[in-house]
């Protein structure tokens, strides 16, 4: 059992991101355990991403030796360290960021992994792969594709960086969306609401009551009297809804000269038609929510559960809570229900009903509005010559200085690997030779793949120039959003890209292309 300051103590730390995604996000972060193959400078800003917010565990597997060159680019390798193993000594400094993580190495490679104990990766939650050659990324992610574990690849390549999340089907309940509208059921109010508002006399309240009813109440009113006096539809054209504005105005009390009063209230009304009129959504997704699905074809009548708050807004205490009150027992009658309906579908599939706990049930149907999946392809399906996305890649070179044409490159600098066992322009005197030698591998892939778009020179040079060196900088930017992208899975909350993400370093521009 945690001691009494424990708790405290772990909420000062990590107050920001507990704002973000809540004691279940955390807890669901705190029990993950990561794999990240190769303490590169980008697989090590990956884990200090992770190892701050309290990932729960985390292995590394290296078997290289720390190298003059790790010293220059990796602020978790010292020049003490050159000769040692790179998994441990990263291990080592990377713990001393939270001691409520627990850091393990794997002193080997990842082929030798792959070809003597390929079950070694099933243990992990997650595996990141960082600067791995085609060959050995290719049977990795077939592995981890048959045996359902999510894998993330970074890779960092001049001032070029590249991420593919490579999983099955991601569920998320809590998207968290940018733009999320209140639910309000205005358009088809529940019976609770219809009689809380009825509640409501406008004509014949004192001047504090009627300028602190709240603007939920008022647009409701008035939408009842443009549905007796206008029309029977919603007001949705702009016309329509200045016309409803104008009947709310209407309703603002006047003093004995004849002049309006300020009543912030109905002000606050206005402001909101938009907001108030939004219709109520019927299931789209849903139908893979089993439970939710029964419902909105039983209680909801062909409404989701209802989410259960309201905005703030300017009323009295006493009238807020009543309002805000009946929104929260409809939302928790729609909950139980649904319950139910999650209980019967356990029972016949042979499970317990507590199997799905109160705070899962609470959390689905508040967010059942904004449920997302993300599908990934496999990266076979991507690299197989009848399978790879044409039209994706066709699509976008409309634009001849498209990020897709670093996909390309880096594909093209992958086939050179395997050609010559090295990477272009890795010593300065290989740089000449070797634009030669990168262009006739792009050339042969496009070729290969039919693909009929241009190159410009200028990346050819460009990649050659890198050497497939990793800077620090872009190293650095990566590490930070594979980060992201790796506690948006664990935690089940906001949306995964889907499924390729490329970053220039050159003109400082990024897009996601499903490949």
């Amino acid at each position: 059992m945690a001691q009494p300051g424990r708790a405290s103590l772990k909420e000062q730390r990590y107050d920001r991101q507990l704002r973000l995604w809540g004691d279940h996000g955390q807890e669901a972060l705190e029990s993950a355990h990561v794999c990240v193959i190769n303490a590169t400078a980008t697989g090590t800003e990956i884990l200090k991403n992770l190892v701050l917010p309290g990932i729960g565990s985390f292995t590394i597997v290296d078997g290289n030796l720390v190298s003059g060159e790790d010293v220059g680019n990796n602020f978790f390798l010292q020049k003490s360290h050159i000769g040692q193993n790179r998994a441990q000594s990263a291990t080592e400094l990377l713990q001393e960021l939270n001691n409520d993580v627990s850091g393990n190495f794997v002193e080997e490679s990842p082929e030798k992994l792959l070809d003597n104990d390929p079950s070694f990766f099933n243990r992990f939650n997650l595996v990141v792969a960082t600067q791995l050659p085609e060959s050995t990324l290719l049977r990795l992610a077939e592995l981890l594709w048959n045996s359902n574990i999510p894998l993330l690849v970074c890779r960092t390549y001049g001032l070029v960086g590249y991420m593919r999340v490579i999983i099955k089907e991601h569920t998320v309940v809590e998207s968290h969306p940018d733009n999320m509208l209140e639910d309000l059921r205005l358009d088809k109010p529940f019976p609770e609401l219809r009689e809380h508002v009825q509640s409501y006399d406008l004509d014949h309240m004192d001047k504090k009551d009627h300028s602190h009813t709240p603007w939920i109440v008022i647009v409701a009113k008035y939408l009842t009297k443009w549905f007796n006096e206008k029309s029977d539809q919603l007001p949705k054209s702009y016309k329509e809804k200045e016309a409803f504005r104008q009947l709310i105005r209407q309703g603002i009390l006047k003093n004995e000269n004849g002049t309006p009063e300020d009543e912030e209230n109905f002000e606050e009304a206005i402001k909101n038609v938009n907001t108030a009129l939004n219709t109520t959504e019927s299931p789209s997704f849903w139908i893979l929510a089993r439970a939710v699905k029964e419902f909105v074809a039983n209680e909801g009548q062909g409404s989701l559960p209802v989410r259960g708050t309201i905005p703030d807004m300017i009323a009295d205490s006493n009238k807020f809570i009543k309002l805000q009150n009946v929104y929260r027992e409809k939302a928790k009658r729609d909950i139980a229900a649904v319950g139910n309906h999650a209980a019967k579908l356990l029972q016949s599939l042979g499970k317990a009903p507590e199997s799905i706990s109160e705070r899962e049930l609470k959390l689905f149907c508040s967010n059942s509005a904004f449920l997302r999946v993300v599908r990934c392809r496999s990266l076979s399906e991507e690299y197989g010559l009848n399978t790879f996305n044409k039209d994706e890649i066709i699509s976008h070179m409309d634009n001849p200085d498209s990020e897709l044409v670093l996909y390309l490159m880096l594909r093209a600098v992958d086939r050179f690997y395997k050609q010559h066992g090295r990477y272009p322009g890795v010593y300065n005197y290989q740089v000449e030779d070797d634009i030669g030698k990168l262009k006739s591998c792009l050339t042969g892939f496009l070729q290969e793949h039919g693909l009929s778009v241009v190159v410009k020179d200028d990346y050819v040079h460009e990649f050659c120039r890198y050497g497939a060196a990793e800077p620090h900088a872009i190293a650095a930017f990566m590490g930070g959003a594979a980060a992201q992208e790796v506690i948006k899975v664990i935690t089940g909350q906001f949306v995964i890209f889907n499924n390729t993400y490329i970053y220039s370093g050159m003109s400082q521009t990024s897009a996601t292309f499903q490949l």
